[in-house]
């Protein structure tokens, strides 16, 4: 397939800019008067993932309404956080469509935003056989200019990249980690030997990422970072360490918020959760709706077991 343009692969030369740790797959606040992104906010939570000590960040990803976005508040978008954030950890941006020609020229997109990785998930809707997926994937790393991150989330996109052919992309000089959501302790068992200096294994399933990472997963794309960054990060980094008893005790504490954000589909209730704290407002681009209120009063009272209210209000 010819690529859409011809880009030397870049790869980030800083050894701080390595995927490990709490990594959040960060939502994108949007203000109701306009329907436009809402920077200010966008820049409150980027404040609150560095100082809670977040190692990496997924911008524009599901979590974020890429979906969404249009071409220009996705770029925006990327650019604002690659200027805020100044390399202090490294920036993944959703580069993933159903068609490869497309997914090239959103890497190519985020590349020319200043983004370290592409984290790009398997094609949603088309289906393709599993050597689609491996073409596809490696036109990606080929042609769009960043390290491609892998993204298996079968739930969503109705195709599941097997660690047969993760285990053949991993050998590409320009794929370096894969994200895996499906919660199955089978599968994270099946990808934990692609493991090297070279390819990260991240888990993408906060409710099983104490299993994933004591098995010895590099790290989480997580959604709850976004409302508890600086706890999300104590419970990985104690995992990591081997600290096992603080790991699980930071993750029974969690279990709670975990269950509050999977009530509706993501990110409604994050969405809800943020704006209770004072980053950004409750609104979401159809066809999404704001948290049923069914669910309100149990989520705030999880959100005011964690402290959360006091602790980022302080952000804003």
């Amino acid at each position: 397939m010819p690529p859409v343009t011809s880009c030397i692969p870049h790869a980030p030369d800083d050894p701080v800019l390595t995927l490990s740790g709490s990594i959040c797959a960060l939502a994108t606040p949007l203000r109701s008067r306009d329907d436009a992104v809402d920077l200010d906010a966008f820049g409150r939570l980027l404040d609150y993932q560095l100082s809670g000590g977040t190692r990496a960040m997924v911008v524009a990803g599901s979590t974020g309404e890429a979906a969404a976005l249009d071409e220009v508040e996705y770029s925006t978008l990327l650019e604002f956080a690659t200027a805020r954030v100044a390399r202090r950890v490294p920036l993944l941006a959703g580069t993933g469509l159903s068609a490869t020609r497309k997914t090239i020229a959103q890497t190519q997109r985020a590349l020319a935003a200043g983004i370290d990785y592409a984290l790009v998930v398997a094609p949603a809707y088309v289906r393709p056989t599993q050597e689609g997926l491996y073409r596809h994937f490696s036109e990606v790393a080929e042609h769009g200019g960043l390290p491609v991150v892998l993204y298996n989330v079968p739930s969503r996109t109705a195709c599941d990249l097997l660690p047969e052919t993760a285990a053949r992309l991993a050998r590409h000089g320009n794929i370096v980690g894969i994200k895996e959501a499906l919660p199955e302790v089978e599968r994270m068992q099946a990808l934990l030997p692609l493991r090297s200096p070279a390819f990260s294994v991240l888990s993408g399933d906060d409710p099983t990422a104490a299993r994933a990472l004591r098995a010895g997963a590099d790290g989480v794309i997580s959604v709850a970072a976004n409302v508890v960054p600086g706890l999300f990060g104590e419970f990985c980094d104690a995992a990591i360490g081997g600290d096992f008893a603080r790991a699980e005790a930071i993750d029974a504490r969690l279990r709670p918020l975990y269950a509050a954000l999977a009530a509706e589909p993501n990110p409604i209730p994050l969405k809800w959760c943020l704006a209770e704290i004072g980053i950004g407002e409750r609104y979401l681009r159809l066809p999404l709706l704001p948290l049923s209120a069914a669910h309100h009063a149990a989520t705030r009272e999880i959100l005011a077991r964690l402290g959360l209210v006091e602790t980022a209000r302080a952000v804003g």
